[in-house]
């Protein structure tokens, strides 16, 4: 375990953002009183490895180089900055514009994170990468680097979210990855996190853990951040190209937090821009079942830092809930808990009825279908664009951004349940569609067979 930061840090770092100092590119181990490296000895050197690589690799100009060229080349980087102008009529008039890391290759913003890791992971000499996944869309970017690599894939997925997230369960297989579902605790992302690390403990000389989110022990918090911040330095560019000034707020989800640190880090030297970040409040955070981990949790130890968590008065973990697997973190990345005791981002619950409509609202308005975390971030907007136009003579002068951080193809079926468009066998009510998987080729080389068999008898 790294040094305890002091008792003064965190009313330091406000005081030094306050006089005109910088909140940007903060190193690690700790930021305030989180973070850390609360770790068994055996994975120490692991980390110590990839620390020592990550930052001779940040000042290496021919891996800048590399990375930058496959994420133009190969994610399809610089990603959109699109103005919803028939959403933004449901936000009180305020000028909503989307970041569309949906559009990147492999459908999120999880891409940015992965080939950084994984171009680290063959420095390291690794042969093997593994990762834990909620949604999908990192097990779906880290199989995806991997292929392109040459790297082994093993992805842990709990249970339950291989149910609700099959589509991307499929495509992890078929790019090469092998997929554990995790039948232990709540089958959600936790749960895999944990089997991902006895992974790593197991077979730490010839793999990396590639971690997909902002959490965990240093130095992930800031490695993640560093390859998710060209989200932010894209969106900072292109709104000031697009309107001429900054926003007045930027918007984004939060689990762990990388969408969300990735594009609040350019903005975070700004006052004078309010930064939200929108936690999954599930049923409603009076009811218990929620992932609203800094607005109901309170600081404790998980997967390696110290940051907000929801725990019980004995200090275990509770069980958290939200539509949203990507979003079902019980925790959240330790520098976003620095963020919120200085007061420099406000962190709000959005409940999953909420997530739903505004889900649904940009479908309709914008003919695009977003991630349910991104969701998320979409109804905390509307909230945020209705409150800062309040009063205003010209509500289009108001700007926000959101980081729309993923596309909602995996989210149909949930989706199509949750608004009641699925009859009792999974079809699409007044069709024969169904939901459903279709049959694979042995399946069907069973019925030609028989009908075969049938033929002949006939």
């Amino acid at each position: 375990m790294v040094d305890a930061p002091s008792e003064n840090a965190d009313n330091n770092a406000a005081e030094a953002f306050l006089q005109g100092g910088s909140l940007k590119h903060a190193p690690g181990p700790y930021f305030g009183g989180y973070g850390g490296r609360w770790m068994p000895e055996s994975l120490i050197a692991a980390l110590d490895e990839v620390q020592d690589t990550f930052e001779k690799a940040k000042a290496d100009p021919e891996f800048l180089a590399q990375l930058k060229d496959l994420n133009k080349n190969y994610s399809g980087r610089p990603s959109l900055l699109t103005e919803a102008k028939n959403f933004s009529e449901h936000a009180g008039g305020a000028r909503i514009f989307l970041k569309r890391e949906d559009l990147n290759h492999t459908g999120s913003h999880k891409i940015n994170n992965v080939l950084g890791q994984a171009l680290l992971a063959k420095r390291m000499g690794k042969t093997r990468v593994i990762a834990e996944t909620g949604a999908g869309q990192h097990g779906v970017a880290s199989a995806t680097a991997a292929a392109l690599l040459g790297l082994e894939c093993v992805v842990y997925m709990g249970a339950e979210d291989c149910r609700r997230q099959a589509l991307n369960v499929a495509r992890m297989q078929l790019l090469g990855a092998t997929v554990v579902p995790v039948t232990n605790g709540s089958q959600t992302l936790k749960d895999a996190i944990n089997d991902a690390l006895r992974d790593w403990v197991s077979n730490v000389e010839n793999t990396h853990y590639l971690l997909g989110t902002a959490a965990g022990a240093h130095p992930f918090p800031a490695m993640v951040r560093f390859f998710h911040e060209v989200i932010g330095e894209e969106a900072r560019a292109q709104i000031l190209e697009q309107t001429g000034k900054l926003p007045d707020a930027v918007c984004a989800c939060i689990g762990g937090g990388s969408n969300a640190i990735g594009i609040f880090h350019s903005f975070l030297d700004d006052p004078a821009v309010k930064i939200y970040g929108f936690e999954a409040g599930g049923d409603g955070v009076d009811t218990g079942r929620h992932a609203a981990a800094i607005t109901l949790g309170r600081p404790g130890v998980l997967h390696g830092a110290r940051s907000y968590l929801m725990q019980d008065e004995d200090g275990q973990t509770i069980e958290s809930h939200s539509i949203s697997a990507g979003l079902d973190y019980p925790s959240v990345g330790p520098e976003h808990s620095y963020l919120a005791d200085i007061g420099r981002v406000t962190y709000e619950p959005i409940t999953d009825t909420e997530a739903m409509d505004a889900f649904r609202l940009l479908c309709r308005t914008e003919g695009i279908i977003p991630a349910i975390e991104s969701a998320h971030a979409l109804a905390g907007a509307i909230k945020v664009g209705q409150r800062l136009t309040e009063g205003r003579a010209t509500p289009s002068d108001t700007i926000v951004i959101v980081n729309l951080s993923g596309r909602g193809d995996k989210d149909v079926e949930t989706a199509a349940a949750w608004f009641d468009m699925l009859d009792e066998d999974g079809n699409v009510k007044g069709t024969t569609l169904s939901t459903r998987k279709p049959k694979g080729p042995a399946e069907r080389m069973a019925e030609a067979g028989a009908a075969d068999v049938n033929e002949d008898r006939n």
